[in-house]
Order: structure tokens, then C-alpha cells, then sequence
């Protein structure tokens, strides 16, 4: 099931994707009588999905009429996992840790998906990259998971992100991480959530970042350094996990970017988000 949360006619509800387009939760609702949110974190939140399967015999509106919006604008935390691919490390001259790279981003740097990115005065950054990434969409509040069979029933699904950094920022110092990655406009994901259900093998994904109608760099899940589960499991030990939360997975390596230029992420059976550069 692919969930969205769309604008149409200016007003915003959470619906269903299907073959046909989007249908929205109030009609899922009229139909069966239900009381699913209308909202895609109070879906979540619920994990009522069952009435939710009637979308496929609905009418729908057609895709290319919504305007796709972030899922939900304030993720309870977005955690982004850096260096987890062996050329993201060579690309940018670090070394892989041994553990996960992990570091949070404030809602405040996120913008919509299909929207703009709007880059920092020259004097503060002059060197940004964006990164195309798999996210992991927390389902359950789980804390101290023991395995990845934990993990797995801990995840609602997955998305796709978009991860922006100032790299000169950055190089200055590695404690200036967070700072490098928070600026307006550099963190975006969806606009679909993909359920768990729809990907057989999350390993066997194709992560892409594309840059200008071009792909730019690309690899597979299973060569992360520390894969999906684990960084569930992991991360649980730490922080407890709620649902909405996004743990972001990496990139296999950034695309500079300029003022005109399109960039975007790709996942095959999971969806694609890009945005303009200004």
C-alpha cells in the first residue's frame, strides 16, 4: 500500500495510491464506514490499514491533479546515517565508522517534495551536495529491540529522501555536522510511504541520485555498511523509537549542485522525490 499526503482544490487529506490515481481517506471512509485518520502520521500512528485496502474499487483522482506534500511536516525525529556507503566515504575523503554515523536534522530544513531548494548566500556555504537515500518510516514505539525479526515489526515502510549537505561547512570541522546539515530546504522525503508488505527483499533496492536527467550515482542496499534492520535494532538502544519516526539510510554518493539545476532520489518499487535548485 502507498499512502500520500496531497493538496487538491486547496484543501490537504492523506490518501491511498492505486492504479488509477490517488483516492482519499474520506472516501475510504464514506465507503466502509470507517474512521481511518486523515492524516498519513495518524495512520501510523493507528495501524488501521484494513479499510484502507477498499481503494483499489474507488474512484480515484488522477495523480498528475494533487500536489504531493511531505507526508507529515514534523517527523517526531529524522535520524540520517552518514558514510554508509564505502563511496559516499571515498567521495568525500572520510573513513566509514565502525558503528553507524548517525546524526539528527530539525523539521525546520524541510521542504516539500517537488518543491525547491533554496541554497544558503555563498558567504556561509559554497559547496553543497545532494544525496538520493532509502528511509526507513517507524512504525511502533519500540525501545531496545533484541534482533532484526524485532526490527522488522518495529518498521512501517519505507520512503525516499532527499539529504543535503554544505560540504565546506562540514570540512572545517566533522563536530560542524550538524550544523552543515541544517539549513532551510535541506531535507525533504516522500511524497509516497511505501508499507513494508510491498518489498520483498529491502536489501535487493537500487538506491539512485539523479542530477539534471542523469543518473549520478547508484548502488544497492545490501553493500551499506550497516543495513536497514540493524540500523533499526541499533538505534533502539538509544532512543526510543515512535511511530513516524524516519531514520534516513545514506547515499551512495552527493551530486554538487547549482543554482537551475534538478536533482532527485529514485528507488524502484519504492517511489522518487526531486526538486529545482534556486
Amino acid at each position: 500500500m502507498k499512502l500520500i499526503r496531497y493538496s487538491f482544490h486547496d484543501q490537504v487529506h492523506a490518501g491511498v495510491v492505486t492504479s488509477k490515481g490517488v483516492v482519499p481517506v474520506t472516501a475510504i471512509n464514506a465507503y466502509t464506514g470507517s474512521d481511518v485518520p486523515d492524516t498519513v502520521l495518524g495512520i501510523i500512528e493507528s495501524g488501521d490499514l484494513a479499510p484502507l485496502g477498499a481503494a483499489e474499487t474507488l474512484p480515484a483522482i488522477p495523480y498528475d491533479q494533487v500536489m504531493p506534500l511531505l507526508p507529515y511536516p514534523v517527523p517526531p525525529k529524522i535520524w540520517c546515517i552518514g558514510l554508509n556507503y564505502h563511496s559516499h566515504a571515498v567521495d568525500i575523503k572520510a573513513v566509514q565508522p565502525d558503528e553507524p554515523g548517525s546524526f539528527m536534522k530539525p523539521a525546520s530544513c524541510m521542504f516539500r517534495p517537488g518543491g525547491e531548494i533554496v541554497l544558503p548566500p555563498e558567504r556561509v556555504t559554497n559547496d553543497v551536495d545532494a544525496e538520493g537515500e532509502l528511509a526507513i518510516v517507524i512504525g511502533k514505539r519500540s525501545q531496545y529491540l533484541k534482533d532484526h525479526a524485532g526490527a522488522l515489526d518495529a518498521i512501517f515502510g519505507y520512503t525516499v529522501t532527499l539529504d543535503l549537505t554544505a560540504l565546506d561547512v562540514l570540512a572545517k570541522n566533522p563536530r560542524y555536522l550538524t550544523r552543515s546539515k541544517s539549513f532551510d530546504t535541506f531535507f525533504s522525503f516522500g511524497p509516497v510511504i511505501v508499507t513494508k508488505d510491498e518489498i520483498a527483499d529491502v536489501d535487493a533496492l537500487e538506491v539512485l541520485t539523479e542530477h539534471n536527467g542523469e543518473v549520478f550515482s547508484r548502488d544497492f542496499v545490501r553493500n551499506m555498511k550497516t543495513r536497514p534492520l540493524e540500523l533499526v535494532r541499533f538505534h533502539s538502544d538509544y532512543q526510543t523509537l515512535h511511530p513516524g519516526d524516519v531514520i534516513s539510510t545514506g547515499c551512495p554518493k552527493g551530486a554538487r549542485i547549482k543554482r537551475g539545476d534538478r536533482v532527485g532520489g529514485r528507488i524502484e518499487g519504492v517511489g522518487a522525490i526531486a526538486a529545482t535548485v534556486r
